[in-house]
């Protein structure tokens, strides 16, 4: 095999397909693994507005699970000989973990809020256009967070920075808020479709069509708001993190 051969095995087309699938089929694993008691619980809980609350309980590990996800996705290896996928999984929780929960755990007590307002609708005496607004609330709520999900996974901000970051992309970024908003149609729809675990199973899918639809953000928080080198671009010289 000659030194040519030698370097381009594992950087062909039919090769990055199969880094990108060997990627997305341990990271889902990673996921389960780390999601299995909330999955467990919400999979038993039955569709009721009481059992709101406990849903959100169980989906305290999704966040930390997720943001993991997002982040070994985006440093994904293209070389088929050079894959490190769980590892990346790993480095991306621990050092994501602490910033999504202060993120996560306000975002599901507003959702929880929001959820079991609505299941309640007809006791709370409220104006029938007032579940529309709830609607909206929770629709807005959800594109926040995915936008902040994205941000805390791959940079390094404060908290607050990140949830005004996420809003701020919210009016700036029509068609990312507008993309995923039809991830989370489809979202819903293999929840109702299927279940909670059906779509668990698609978990890495989903964090790669989220970064898929995230280009622009990414682009715009690099270029704006990180230390490019030693020039300091924006008002948060932050720093993007590497998967090294």
């Amino acid at each position: 095999m000659t030194e040519t051969t030698m370097r381009r095995f594992g950087q062909g087309p039919l090769s990055r397909a199969s880094a990108l699938i060997y990627t997305l089929l341990v990271v889902e694993l990673l996921v389960l693994a780390t999601t299995v008691p909330g999955l467990a619980g919400l999979v038993l809980l039955d569709h009721d507005a009481a059992n709101v609350p406990l849903a959100a309980v169980c989906a305290l590990p999704a966040g930390p699970a997720l943001s993991a996800a997002l982040y070994a996705v985006h440093h994904r290896r293209l070389d088929l000989a050079d894959l490190h996928p769980a590892t990346a999984f790993w480095r991306g929780y621990r050092m994501n973990v602490g910033g999504v929960v202060k993120l996560w755990i306000p975002l599901l007590a507003l959702l929880t809020v929001v959820g079991s307002t609505l299941g309640n609708f007809g006791a709370a005496g409220v104006p029938g256009w007032w579940a529309i607004l709830l609607v909206l609330i929770a629709l807005a709520a959800a594109l926040w967070g995915a936008n902040a999900l994205v941000i805390t996974s791959l940079f390094t901000f404060r908290a607050r920075d990140v949830a005004r970051l996420a809003a701020y992309f919210l009016f700036s970024s029509p068609r990312v808020a507008l993309a995923d908003a039809c991830l989370l149609v489809v979202a819903a729809g293999v929840t109702l479709v299927g279940s909670e675990a059906a779509l668990a199973l698609l978990a890495s899918v989903f964090a790669a069509a989220l970064l898929l639809n995230s280009r622009s953000l990414i682009a715009e928080v690099t270029e704006k708001f990180t230390v490019q080198g030693d020039t300091v671009q924006g008002d948060s010289p932050e720093r993007p993190r590497d998967a090294s």
